[in-house]
């Protein structure tokens, strides 16, 4: 029987969807911090949860006339995708290494970005309208004249530049088997370098601001309702948004492309689309909230969502149960038990390659800090929220491409 939700001691506005002992102290301060806010309404927190920049990771932070844009974090808009094929496991390559190398060709990893304009948008006039709407709307973005970049047109060049980009961390593009037999796709990524400068300027200003002063904690400086200071942020909010959907849509493209020019049988069903990093404007107990998922998806009442594993343990697909108690709210993944420097000090290659065992990936020293043992156990996490979703199938990783 689930016992959840549970309350968070010292605090009367915040439920949690995991056991307080198993939260790490510094994550119980954020989210302490968070609900002692003037503005916070509601705080939920979701199995994944752990310590986070700004603000905890797994937490949905419900305020009223109030934003707080480190909260939402510096990758705007990261999220899941997945796509169910028509293919069988069977129907693929014994040897997927051929595979990884294409998508990483088609789809620049890491650091690396495209020269010029994705060639996936010029093959697909769908994506090309969409493209040149966004770059003609980054114009009038409100952070770009506060920065040097902008000025010079660099950050224009950056934009146009990395969309349908990977990136690094815990980013992904994974090839996986359903426990229907199909092959999927997933992705994992947000908007990239240009949502981070984005968010980056408006956290600066939010931190500059007179009502903010003596917080106990800066990261969590909010813009106010009715002031030109949100009108901005929420405007460059929204273009970031779409600009890290649009970055899912074109790598899904280049994917799904480079399948098809392998296994021409292949055909691909309707994407599914989740944001995990993100703001939007819900009603709940008669009250227009804007509310912050960092780390957490919308759970609405059908609402299909993605939410992944760790490098090699695969991901689940859900239906949410439109609980209003979550403010229709599930956890976005399984959520790390340790930091990135904890695992690179106590895990190697060799363990990583044993961890990812008949997954064609990377297994080098590079990706360490993303081995499985690093993260929460998904089907643990999964169990904790099934008053907020319900499962529609289980993905096991097969391929895994990371930056």
């Amino acid at each position: 029987m689930n016992t959840f939700p549970v309350p968070l001691t010292g605090t009367d506005n915040t439920l949690m969807w995991a056991h307080e002992a198993d939260i790490g102290l510094a994550a119980q301060q954020q989210l302490r911090n968070v609900a002692y806010l003037p503005w916070t309404h509601g705080l939920r927190v979701m199995p994944d949860v752990h310590y986070g920049k700004g603000a905890t990771v797994g937490s949905v932070i419900a305020m009223e006339q109030a934003i707080a844009p480190a909260a939402v974090g510096v990758d705007i808009g990261c999220g899941m995708t997945a796509v169910r094929t028509n293919l069988r496991t069977d129907q693929l390559p014994d040897d997927l290494a051929p595979l990884r190398a294409g998508i990483e060709r088609s789809v620049p990893v890491g650091f690396a970005q495209h020269n010029g304009e994705p060639r996936t948008v010029g093959r697909h006039k769908a994506l090309a309208k969409r493209y040149q709407d966004m770059l003609r709307d980054f114009q009038g973005l409100k952070a770009g004249e506060l920065t040097f970049a902008a000025r010079t047109g660099k950050a224009e060049k950056k934009a146009m530049e990395q969309v349908g980009t990977l990136g690094g961390g815990n980013h992904f593009i994974e090839l996986c088997g359903g426990d229907d037999g199909r092959v999927w796709v997933t992705l994992h990524s947000g908007s990239r370098g240009t949502g981070n400068q984005l968010a980056q300027v408006h956290i600066e200003a939010a931190q500059k601001l007179a009502h903010n002063r003596g917080l106990v904690d800066r990261d969590l400086a909010v813009f106010l309702s009715g002031t030109q200071q949100m009108d901005d942020y929420l405007h460059d909010l929204w273009w970031a948004q779409s600009y890290a959907l649009l970055n899912r849509d074109v790598m899904l493209q280049s994917v799904c492309d480079e399948l098809y020019r392998r296994i021409p049988p292949i055909r691909f069903e309707e994407p599914i689309r989740c944001h995990h990093n993100y703001v939007a404007v819900e009603t709940y107990d008669d009250t227009e909230l804007i509310v912050t998922r960092k780390g957490a998806i919308r759970a609405g009442l059908g609402d299909m969502g993605v939410i992944p594993g760790s490098m090699g343990t695969g991901s689940y697909i859900v239906k949410g149960l439109g609980n209003p108690t979550s403010y229709q709210s599930a956890s976005h993944g399984a959520g790390r038990k340790m930091s990135r420097n904890a695992a690179r000090r106590q895990f190697t290659a060799a363990d990583l390659a044993a961890q990812t065992r008949g997954i064609e990936c990377r297994k080098d020293e590079g990706v360490v800090d993303e081995i499985p043992a690093a993260y929460k156990d998904i089907d643990d996490v999964i169990a904790a929220q099934r008053d907020l979703i319900d499962v529609v199938a289980r993905l096991q990783t097969l391929l895994c491409v990371k930056g």
